[in-house]
């Protein structure tokens, strides 16, 4: 299992249980098995859903855990294959089938890695204009996805609060609604304090799903 994976899986769990008041120390421990199996990708899948139905109060973040699955998948399993795997008719099979999984979190998460692996730091501009390429006439759903996100720039140079203001307002049906406050809150301070923790989840409308997100994106970049 990569390293920034288990440290970003490991802080989602324990954050989240902490804030909801039950343990993740079962279901994290389950979940690093099935990540580390010597298994076809959609057995792992399989795994990774009956942890999840085995432990249904963190159901909240079965999908975010599916993206860390496939990000493990992108940099551990995928040096064990053929080197064109990924453009195999194999590789788009399972595409097909899996194609409702996973949130737009991946996104960051694959922009954070070429992050690392470029050494530069990732900057919200640099995410939408050069990674998600949002100005561009072909990459008009990533424009229409993270438009609040575009509109918003300047609160990273705001506070915890104001972000959780602007938040609260987007629509529930909007795609990156879920992932807005913490996304933003990201890109406002890479490397929390405990204190700016606190006021981070003091201002969250949903603190354990939000800050266990935010605590994902940190571990993950680090």
């Amino acid at each position: 299992m990569e390293e920034h994976i288990q440290k970003a899986l490991g802080a989602c769990l324990h954050t989240y249980g902490e804030m909801a008041e039950f343990g993740a120390n079962e279901l994290l421990g389950k979940l690093i098995e099935v990540f580390e199996l010597e298994a076809p990708y959609l057995e792992k899948v399989s795994g990774l859903d009956a942890a999840f139905d085995d432990h249904p109060r963190f159901e909240e973040l079965r999908e975010i855990v599916f993206d860390l699955l496939l990000m493990n998948f992108f940099a551990a399993d995928v040096e064990k294959l053929e080197a064109d795997y990924l453009e195999s008719e194999e590789w788009e099979a399972i595409e097909e089938q899996t194609i409702e999984r996973g949130t737009e979190l991946l996104n960051l998460l694959l922009y954070l890695r070429e992050c690392a692996d470029e050494d530069i730091e990732p900057q919200l501009v640099d995410y939408l204009k050069e990674f998600l390429l949002v100005d561009e006439d072909e990459f008009q759903d990533e424009y229409r996805i993270y438009e609040p996100v575009i509109a918003n720039q300047i609160l990273t140079d705001t506070s915890y609060d104001e972000i959780a203001k602007v938040a609260s307002k987007i629509p529930e049906n909007q795609e990156l609604a879920e992932f807005f406050y913490p996304l933003m809150g990201f890109f406002y301070e890479q490397n929390p304090s405990e204190q700016d923790l606190e006021d981070y989840a003091r201002s969250s409308a949903n603190p354990a799903f939000e800050t266990a997100v935010y605590k994902l994106l940190t571990a993950y970049n680090r």
